[in-house]
């Protein structure tokens, strides 16, 4: 059925065919039941294990080290020169490495629908053929008749036939703050989800109250399983990084393939060779020469640096469940936040209370009774209005039938949040609740309802036992109309026109600002008016004395201004996009420092917009209101086409699509829904939405890290294939010669190797916990369209590559009879010096890649996991040279302190040069 709200109860009855008041039959409930299916949200099919594991290795990195494998597995097997394929075992195991911790993390991803299904309610209570039973909630069909107590959770989406002052709280699924009043008249048709006051939903819970209503939705087709249908077809995203390095396994592919063929043709034509086995071994060098080019340490780093920063956010509060959406958050250029619970605590605060004599102001928020109580304007209470504060506070804490309780040092309500905030600041105000009961025993109640809105209670008075009290609270409009007198001073004096008009500008001024009022007064009457056992008359809610207004609001968090300027300041636009009312949005917003106006646009006005009137529209505000699920879809996909990263927060059932949807989806772990959690790539463990801006912090960091080992990465790995590449092209000229065993290369392939592992995976780990530079929160987010890798990067890349091979070859060069410089070495001692350069110039390149602008001596001792990698790559090397099995497997043989000297001499060009090439940027600059 569509538009279920705008029909009347008789119409909805007569269009499901069920009689509201005997309920379905069971043999058509079981029918229905047939048709219509289970009442339960579909969950997709679980991949199995070996697929997801399978999964790990489509990155096209991956692939290509996957094939460099198999290629060093063939070498070895034609050439049989070690005991063990070395490259491929190294190479393999780094592989598998980088596949287990993908693994591993993305191991409880796609869960969202499971949490969903979780939420349902395990049974409901129904009226059948007449008579009420309670049947498991996943056998509801519509036309059900279910009824509703305080404390139900809502089994289906229903159209309500009765209310008693029933409420819900639907902020899981709306975002509204407060719990609902239901009353069951027809609503306009295009009322939005979080008006519909004559429905209650799936998956939402009854607080106050009880009602009867007839199902109109089950399964999938509630709104629950719309936001679940919304969540199972939006696919993930990749991120920048992912991104970027997929398309550097692309870039590194094809060069691996233009450098085998080029250099086997360079050879083929140069050398003249000639005959099969020539043919192969030209062959098996390009191919070694390609495998050169790939950095087998890539996918291991970045994941391990990935995971280092995991642990940096865990310590700060927020929790990582993909590694892929670290670097992500830290390149957010909107944060497009939920209001409740996030921006604000989710805890109804009173802020004013209003009475004759003056205002009232409270400090503090949430439930704990802490908080300083003062005049409007400062100043202590006292006299006249200490006493109307005290009476309408008393009046508010004994017309209540919540609870605040403490446990582990978080305050909690049990009922109305409402109710909880009236007995806080009855606490702040030094309110007892022992001493109000015992003088104030409660003796009957009329409950609150959506027609008289209000609620009394009648107490006893054991100090003056000859009356009795009722105390009245609700909506200020209605209360005003049945009071005829006010509580002043230690008075009661008769309520003029003047002061009602009055008391009618102060509560509009509440209004305005943001607060929800209530209104509470009280009477007094003799003791024998209340004699019987019935229950009171509603008529005692009359000739009321008026005792106070109470504002109250769910409050911004203390911290979340603070965090939302230091965003600003970081070039990151804070976006409020809420299920609540536009007023109570826009002052939220304006005190939180979010919007510098009260403009707010409401989710049915988003709807009515053309897409390119929406795209301009989410440009310039900054604060939505009144939103559905598909609402925050929309407004985050228009985010993204402007071109902007998107960082959504969210606790909420009905903020898991966008979630999912954003470029980085950040849950809410106190306060947040399991649905939220499982849609989220991030879960703040605190609920701060200071701790957002702190992971966009630690993200930049992390981001500026992977920089830095990129660069370092790729500018080494350059190097080693100009070496190769230009060693054997120049062979002749620099004193290589090519016999009848081959062509001899500058390095042996066991070398390259070597010096991958040794400079690619730990001098690059240290990179990764780089500590952060200064004021990384002063400058803008990272354009959207801007490479990880960019052109001024590729520049010092490529510089330091040629000057890295230049160098090395030089020492090759001299190292050997003949040449450009004569040298008196042989062969192996000639790929020993050039193997111990090549390692020392990308140990010195270590310190270049620590930034494209900054000197590599300014803060050069900053970072002691540098230099410990460093130290550590220096012993292996010296291992190598002097362990003589090591020097077997390797090919070296030992250098003296005058070679160790020349090389260390050649391998610091790097260094100098980059000094200088920065030198001349900057000034240019």
């Amino acid at each position: 059925m569509t538009a279920v709200h705008h029909q009347s109860v008789a119409v909805v009855a007569a269009a499901l065919d069920v009689d509201p008041r005997r309920g379905l039959s069971e043999t058509e409930a079981r029918a229905r039941l047939a048709r219509a299916g289970r009442n339960e949200l579909e969950a997709a099919p679980a991949a199995p294990a070996w697929r997801r594991f399978l999964a790990q290795f489509q990155d096209v990195l991956v692939l290509l080290l996957l094939a460099a494998t198999a290629i060093s597995t063939a070498l070895w097997l034609y050439e049989r020169d070690t005991a063990l394929p070395y490259e491929s075992i190294a190479i393999l195991a780094v592989v598998l490495l980088n596949a287990a911790m993908g693994y591993i993390q993305e191991a409880r991803a796609e869960a969202a629908v499971a949490a969903l299904r979780a939420m349902s309610a395990a049974e409901a209570t129904v009226v059948r053929d007449g008579e009420r039973r309670r049947v498991p909630a996943a056998e509801l069909v519509p036309g059900d008749v279910v009824l509703i107590e305080e404390g139900d959770t809502i089994p289906a989406d229903a159209r309500l036939v009765e209310s008693t002052a029933l409420q819900t709280a639907e902020a899981a699924l709306t975002g509204e703050s407060l719990p609902v009043s239901k009353d069951p008249a027809p609503l306009d048709a295009d009322a939005p989800l979080g008006d519909r006051h004559d429905m209650v939903f799936s998956g939402t819970a009854a607080t106050y109250g009880r009602g009867r209503a007839i199902v109109t939705a089950t399964g999938m087709r509630t709104e629950m399983g719309h936001i679940a249908g919304l969540l199972k077809g939006t696919r993930d995203e990749a991120t920048p990084l992912q991104r970027e390095l997929d398309r550097t396994g692309k870039l590194l592919g094809l060069v691996v393939v233009v450098i085998a063929v080029v250099m086997i043709a360079t050879i083929i034509l140069v050398e003249d060779v000639r005959g099969f086995g020539a043919i192969v071994d030209v062959l098996i060098l390009g191919v070694a020469l390609a495998v050169a080019a790939v950095p087998e340490g890539l996918p291991a780093v970045v994941t391990a640096v990935l995971s280092i920063g995991v642990q940096r956010m865990a310590r700060r509060n927020a929790v990582v469940r993909h590694l892929a959406a670290v670097e992500t958050l830290g390149s957010a250029s909107v944060i497009a936040s939920d209001k409740t619970g996030t921006l604000t605590r989710n805890e109804m605060t009173v802020r004013v209370v209003a009475t004759a004599s003056g205002r009232v102001t409270f400090g503090g928020t949430g439930y704990a009774p802490l908080g300083e109580v003062t005049r409007d304007g400062g100043g202590p209470v006292d006299g006249a209005l200490r006493h109307e504060l005290e009476r309408a506070l008393a009046a508010a804490d004994r017309a209540n039938n919540a609870a605040v309780t403490e446990r582990d040092g978080r305050w909690t309500v049990q009922g109305d949040p409402t109710e909880g905030a009236l007995l806080v600041a009855a606490r702040k105000a030094g309110l007892r609740a022992d001493t109000l009961g015992a003088r104030f025993p409660r003796v009957a109640e009329v409950p609150f309802s959506s027609e008289r809105k209000l609620m009394s209670t009648v107490h006893r008075d054991t100090e003056r036992a000859e009356r009795v009290l009722v105390f009245t609270k609700g909506a200020p409009d209605v209360l005003l109309g049945r009071c005829t007198r006010e509580l002043v001073g230690d008075d009661v004096r008769p309520l003029t026109p003047e002061r009602r008009a009055e008391i009618a500008r102060a509560n509009e001024a509440l209004a305005g600002e943001a607060l929800r009022t209530l209104g509470v007064a009280a009477r007094f009457l003799p003791s024998d008016a209340l004699d019987g056992d019935g229950d009171p008359d509603p008529e005692i809610e009359r000739d009321l004395a008026f005792a106070g207004l109470i504002g109250m609001i769910d409050p911004p968090r203390p911290e979340a201004r603070q965090a939302v300027a230091r965003a600003r300041r970081a070039g990151v636009r804070p976006v409020m996009i809420t299920g609540d009312h536009p007023r109570t949005a826009s002052v939220i917003a304006q005190e939180l420092g979010i919007a510098d106006d009260d403009r707010v646009v409401t989710g049915a006005e988003l709807e009515a917009l053309p897409e390119a009137a929406r795209e301009h529209t989410v440009r310039d505000v900054s604060v939505y209101a009144r939103v559905a699920p598909e609402h925050k879809l929309r407004i985050v996909k228009a985010l993204q086409r402007g071109g902007a990263i998107v960082a959504m927060t969210g606790d909420g059932v009905n903020d898991a699509p966008a979630l999912k949807t954003a470029d980085i989806g950040v849950a809410m772990g106190i306060t947040g829904t399991d649905v939220s959690k499982e849609a989220a790539d991030i879960v703040l463990a605190d609920d701060d939405f200071a701790t957002i801006v702190a992971a966009v912090e630690e993200g930049r960091a992390i981001f500026d890290n992977i920089r830095k080992f990129l660069r370092f990465l790729l500018s080494s790995n350059i190097g080693e294939v100009l070496t190769m590449f230009f060693g054997v092209l120049l062979a002749e000229r620099i004193g290589l010669r090519t016999g009848g065993d081959g062509t001899v290369l500058p390095l042996l392939a066991t070398q390259i190797l070597w010096v991958n592992l040794l400079t690619d995976v730990a001098p690059a780990l240290a990179l990764g916990v780089d500590p952060a530079d200064a004021g990384l929160m002063e400058r803008p987010p990272r354009p959207a369209g801007e490479r990880v890798i960019t052109p001024r990067m590729w520049r010092g890349i490529a510089f330091v590559g040629v000057v890295t091979a230049a160098v090395t070859l030089l020492v090759l060069d001299a190292s050997l009879p003949g040449g450009f410089v004569a040298g008196t070495g042989t062969v192996p001692y000639a790929q020993t010096m050039t193997f111990t350069t090549l390692v020392l110039a990308q140990l010195f390149n270590v310190f270049n890649a620590r930034s494209d602008e900054r000197s590599a001596f300014r803060r050069l001792f900053t970072n002691r996991w540098l230099w410990g990698s460093i130290g550590a790559a220096l012993a292996l090397q010296a291992l190598v040279l002097y362990a003589p099995p090591l020097q077997r497997a390797f090919g070296t043989v030992p250098l003296g302190a005058g070679d160790w000297l020349r090389c260390v001499a050649a391998g610091s060009a790097v260094l100098w040069l980059r000094e200088v090439a920065k030198l001349v940027g900057h000034r240019r600059v």
